[in-house]
């Protein structure tokens, strides 16, 4: 009997499911055809039919990575200062599961610089999360929190400050802790003003 349209969406959903269980065990070094097959409890050939190459699969892990990120809950937060220290909390390992999610961006940013389609994609997605903190430092700006000045380049500081932050806090977690994360980046915004 032939599948219906949603016996495959829910195959593709289960298949979803089962890269992202591989990316958190052993990030994009352990993804493979093979790996996600094992996951899944089915054969490599029923993989094939959704990835017929390696790179397929990466490109689909990193597209369901980029979907869970934008999907994850945000922080509420005002306007000005507060916005900007939401938005830069959002993106630290503060909770089990932005650990995990963080492992999986920080293991993907090797593969990604090895492919330069993959690698100019990922300068598009930071170029934008810089343009969102830009917006958000130039609000700031206008409340009187943060002084004048060139909100592309206070964005620029502020995101690779955190990005610095998560991947300390990723190789050390017991003298990076999510309270210290948030003492840290709470004096990095002081310092600002």
């Amino acid at each position: 009997m032939p599948r219906t349209k949603g016996d495959h969406e829910a195959r593709r959903r289960e298949v979803s499911e089962a890269v992202w269980r591989v990316l958190a065990a052993h990030g994009f070094d352990g993804l493979t055809l093979r790996a996600v097959a094992a996951e899944l409890g089915a054969t490599t050939g029923l993989l094939t039919h959704y990835f017929p190459a390696k790179r397929d699969l990466v490109v689909y892990a990193l597209d369901l990575l980029a979907e869970r990120t934008a999907a994850r809950p945000r922080r509420e937060a005002g306007a000005g200062l507060s916005a900007l220290r939401a938005a830069l909390l959002d993106v630290l390992p503060l909770t089990a599961e932005a650990v995990a999610s963080n492992r999986i961006w920080v293991s993907s940013w090797d593969t990604a610089l090895a492919d330069p389609a993959l690698s100019d994609d990922y300068g598009r997605k930071y170029g934008r999360s810089r343009e969102k903190l830009r917006d958000l430092v130039a609000t700031a700006q206008r409340l009187g929190e943060l002084p004048p000045g060139d909100p592309e380049r206070v964005a620029a500081g502020a995101q690779a400050f955190v990005l610095g932050l998560v991947v300390q806090a990723l190789f050390s977690p017991a003298e990076f802790p999510p309270h210290r994360q948030a003492e840290l980046l709470d004096d990095y915004l002081a310092a600002l003003g």
